[in-house]
């Protein structure tokens, strides 16, 4: 059949629906991935699907696919990305969320977890070879297609992800706080897990409504708080919390407006942590302030710069038994007390329980190290022009002279040069053809001369390099 190669991306598959995503694509990759996991032992995979319109028919065509070669489905219906990895940590190993995540109302996609892990990068792309092919019955050791369709078993799993946690985190008094679900799935479950929790619950925006009338569901956009932000204001509550349109990232929002961003979340979550599993390693990508290294040594752990992407964190967390990682976009990932994955109810609980100990919350979070900062940046590129420009950035960065000590260059992803007084970045984004630039200096000054400093390596290589707010 013909698939639009683009719409596979590093972490997930994302299009827009009908013209590059529809229902043909999604039965051809329910037969796919079933060959996948059939090969791999697999006898069962979850599907739910995030709040968006065209949720029901894209997963109803999916679980086609998937009973045709043989996999029984347990079909969760209108659930978070992170119930979906609930199902997939607890009553079967593989799992596909369709979702567009954060992306506009005419997107959909599917979220991939096989026989335990996330999956991405050359992964993705042999679902995407299997799929051109459409020889899906032939592909792998699965064999031939299976005499009968695999069965179908529909599984309401809110109750039980919620005695979840419920059963793990405590608070240690009553909270009055805001939360703004924006139209998203999690507003079908987050408020009522976060009254079980022992708070009181004003809701904004928690009817599950795919054409997102209010705003857009993504809290790492400031335009996307200011509700969040007003109700705070008029109300008694005490701290603000939003979820994106799938439910696996959170924003956290103070009494006086300040937005923390997640960076900032993962010191307080490090120094809690650390506490039960002291000498640990703490992840977290390269776009994350320059002061979470050593907050995390402070609180007596060790902190590790790596690659954005919330399955390539997952991947790396697992390999070093790490507790606790998060990247900058609002991806948590608890391992201890949880199961890895990220999850924005799971991480407003377990915030909501370290602020519980405190009379004010607000100035617990106010008081966390911070830098002057720019918002993420976008370059526009043409498409497989970013990863040629990175490229070349790298080798100039690392050529002698280039940065003299005392900066610091890492090319784990992109080029990150860290100063004493902050730092520049420059990376490829893996799901659209732009780079990502991120520019944090200690004082005003430091900021500024860093900014400068990268926009002329930048410049050196694309000199017609446009800076634009990123967008999703």
């Amino acid at each position: 059949m013909k698939v639009t190669a683009s719409i596979f991306k590093a972490y997930d598959i994302r299009g827009v629906v009908p013209s590059t995503l529809d229902e043909s694509v999604a039965e051809s990759l329910g037969r796919a991935f079933g060959l996948a996991a059939r090969a791999e032992g697999e006898g069962w995979v979850a599907v739910g699907r995030d709040g968006r319109l065209s949720g029901p028919a894209l997963s109803a065509a999916l679980i086609r696919g998937l009973r045709t070669v043989g996999m029984d489905v347990i079909d969760l219906g209108m659930v978070t990305t992170p119930m979906l990895y609930y199902a997939a940590s607890t009553v079967c190993k593989s799992g596909i969320q369709v979702t567009g995540s954060h992306n506009p109302a005419d997107y959909n996609g599917f979220k991939m977890v096989l026989a335990g892990r996330a999956i991405y990068g050359d992964e993705i792309q042999a679902l995407r070879k299997a799929m051109e092919a459409d020889q899906a019955p032939l592909l792998g050791e699965a064999g031939a297609l299976p005499s009968k369709a695999g069965k179908l078993t529909k599984l309401d799993i809110l109750a039980s992800y919620r005695d979840r946690i419920v059963g793990d985190v405590h608070l240690h008094r009553r909270m009055k706080i805001v939360v703004d679900s924006g139209n998203g799935v999690a507003g079908a479950s987050a408020p009522g897990i976060l009254r079980a929790l022992g708070c009181d619950v004003r809701e904004l925006y928690s009817d599950v409504d795919g054409t997102f009338p209010n705003h857009h569901p993504d809290p790492s956009k400031p335009e996307n708080l200011r509700d969040l932000v007003k109700a705070l204001r008029e109300t008694d509550a005490e701290i603000g919390l939003a979820f994106d349109g799938d439910g696996d990232r959170l924003g956290v929002v103070t009494k006086d407006g300040q937005t923390i961003f997640p960076d900032r979340q993962l010191m307080l979550f490090a120094r809690d942590v650390l506490k039960r599993v002291p000498s640990s390693f703490i992840l977290f990508d390269v776009k994350c302030t320059q002061r979470l290294a050593p907050a995390i040594k402070e609180a007596g752990g060790k902190p590790l710069m790596y690659k954005t992407g919330h399955s390539l964190i997952k991947a790396r967390m697992k390999e070093i038994d790490a507790p606790l990682g998060g990247e900058m976009s609002g991806h948590v990932f608890f391992k201890e007390r949880w199961y890895g994955f990220d999850d924005g109810t799971y991480a407003a609980a377990r915030l909501l329980e370290i602020l519980s100990r405190s009379a004010d919350a607000s100035a617990v979070l106010n008081a966390l190290p911070t830098s002057h900062s720019t918002p993420e940046l976008n370059v526009a590129c043409a498409e497989g022009e970013p990863h040629r420009v990175v490229a070349e950035l790298q080798k100039k960065a690392l050529a002698s002279g280039t940065f003299p000590k005392p900066a610091e260059v890492s090319t784990i992803d992109g080029v990150r040069v860290d100063w004493p007084d902050g730092f520049g970045l420059v990376r490829a984004s893996n799901t659209t053809p732009v780079l990502v630039l991120r520019f944090e200096g200690h004082t005003p000054q430091a900021l500024q001369r860093i900014e400068g400093e990268m926009l002329t390596l930048l410049k050196s290589v694309k000199p017609d390099a446009a800076l634009g707010a990123a967008a999703h």
